[in-house]
């Protein structure tokens, strides 16, 4: 089956996904862990976006980019997967990232924790605060992008940024004084 490119080339369905899952792939990944914390829930979302990205594929209209949509699929299979009764259940387990060599053991200990934390911290923000800050500080996007992923106007985009940000450092700050 042949996929009209917005363009008026055709492509088909197979070699548009593999072009998408090799350009989006790795950064829908990023956003899925943000949400879940888990690398092997994040595969099995980043599976299912792109299979409905192959059922979808033919009614996809172009009123936004091929980017915008799989994100906002990403999002939205996060949000079920987080709604789902036995992930409240579950404790947060960071994980260990690779070790930078040229830092010592002490610093990099240091950074780990703290990125634990911040990452943990992120995790428990209520829903529409944590995707607009994951959006803006771990995908770097725009508030116009972020607009458009999101379907809420920019002024919201804002105001939810600026919350997020206040709630998120409340967290922290509380965090670093009980220890």
């Amino acid at each position: 089956m042949f996929i009209q490119e917005s363009n008026g080339s055709e492509i088909t369905k197979d070699v548009l996904l593999h072009q998408l899952m090799l350009e989006y792939g790795s950064e829908l990944k990023r956003i899925a862990y943000l949400y879940v914390n888990d690398q092997v829930e994040c595969e099995d979302i980043i599976q299912e976006v792109f299979i409905t990205c192959y059922q979808n594929l033919a009614k996809f209209r172009h009123e936004a980019s091929y980017k915008t949509w799989l994100i906002r699929i990403t999002i939205n299979k996060c949000k079920d997967y987080r709604k789902r009764w036995n992930i409240k259940n579950l404790i947060y387990k960071p994980e260990i990232y690779s070790l930078n060599t040229s830092q010592s053991s002490e610093n990099v200990y240091i950074h780990q924790q703290h990125s634990s934390e911040i990452i943990e911290q992120i995790a428990n923000l209520s829903g529409k605060y944590k995707e607009v800050i994951i959006l803006y500080y771990y995908q770097e996007m725009n508030m116009s992008e972020i607009s458009d992923v999101l379907n809420i106007s920019i002024n919201t985009v804002k105001s939810r940024l600026l919350r997020g940000k206040e709630t998120l450092q409340r967290k922290l700050e509380r965090g670093s004084k009980l220890e």
